[in-house]
């Protein structure tokens, strides 16, 4: 498999954190096909908002052969940057580059008019700074990223996560998504009241008060389970169970077992040729009607282009 070289655009003041996102996410020891390299406006050293600095080898001549760059946040956000900068970003873009921000990031792609005309996010706190700046671009508040199929952003630090992994599902499938969120201990899927394209729930690791209860739901998802059934498995009351499920994984009982119910059909979807009522019934969504609603909230889109996007061809 051919390699894929992410460049990471790394700007005076970075934030080091959101630096650090896409070098692990990306880095190839995970066994994906990826490459990171760092690149800034002048090789050297580059400081950071914490106070250090980061020694950066490639200078802009780095994103004439990228595959995939990314700009992380920096400060402040509202800052002119070079027109060296710029130019190369726009250039990269325009040779068809995949561009992704993370956080204050996007103020860079749009200073390069590479958001013109395309929905965007950052940092809620600086979404109303990017609409007032950059009227061209379509700035979305409410969502931890937008996927513009080339030009990608994301909100704060955390979502830099969702971001990275949503590419790696597009690029390698959900099943290199998951393992990869496995590998950093990350939510492959967090809740809220965005519309992603792809979702998914989140599955604790060992120790957590509701592992082994979640692990059963996952390998009975066939049946007709209730909120009861996972009450009764853990040993609780209903209430109970609703009340330290929110607290401890930010979504209710039911919301994380028809999120499991879709991320199951997405799997399904990726690797065989099933049926639509056939799959509403493996996935103990009862019937065509109520899998295509709750497939449509939640990924965005129909089983069947999700099929065609991410099926396997062979």
């Amino acid at each position: 498999m051919r390699v894929h070289r992410v460049v990471v655009l790394v700007l005076t003041a970075v934030q080091p954190l959101e630096l650090g996102l896409p070098s692990q996410l990306f880095d190839p020891r995970t066994g994906l096909p990826y490459q990171v390299d760092l690149c800034a406006w002048r090789p050297g050293l580059v400081a950071t908002t914490a106070g250090f600095e980061v020694k950066v080898r490639h200078g802009l001549d780095a994103l004439d052969t990228a595959d995939t760059v990314v700009v992380p946040g920096f400060a402040p956000h509202d800052r002119a940057l070079p027109r060296d900068v710029t130019d190369a970003l726009a250039h990269a873009h325009d040779r068809g580059t995949r561009m992704l921000s993370i956080c204050t990031g996007a103020f860079a792609l749009a200073a390069a008019g590479v958001l013109d005309g395309r929905r965007a996010t950052t940092h809620w706190r600086y979404a109303d700074d990017l609409a007032a700046a950059y009227p061209a671009v379509q700035v979305d508040r409410d969502v931890l990223y937008v996927d513009e199929k080339d030009v990608l952003t994301s909100a704060g630090i955390a979502s830099g996560i969702d971001l990275c992994l949503h590419v790696v599902r597009r690029d390698h499938g959900v099943g290199a998504a998951n393992q990869l969120a496995r590998i950093v201990v990350a939510a492959p899927h967090r809740d809220g009241g965005q519309a992603q394209y792809i979702e998914r729930p989140v599955l604790p690791g060992r120790g957590t008060r509701f592992a082994d209860t979640l692990t059963w739901a996952r390998g009975n998802l066939h049946e007709r389970l209730t909120v009861g059934q996972l009450a009764r498995h853990a040993g609780m009351s209903e209430r109970t169970l609703a009340r330290r499920f929110t607290a401890e994984l930010g979504t209710t009982p039911l919301r994380w077992l028809i999120a499991a119910r879709i991320d199951l059909a997405c799997q399904i979807l990726e690797n065989t040729d099933c049926g639509v009522e056939e799959l509403a019934h493996c996935t103990g969504l009862g019937t065509a009607d109520n899998l295509r609603t709750h497939f449509r909230r939640l990924v965005g889109t129909t089983p069947a282009t999700y099929r065609r996007t991410f099926g396997n061809p062979g």
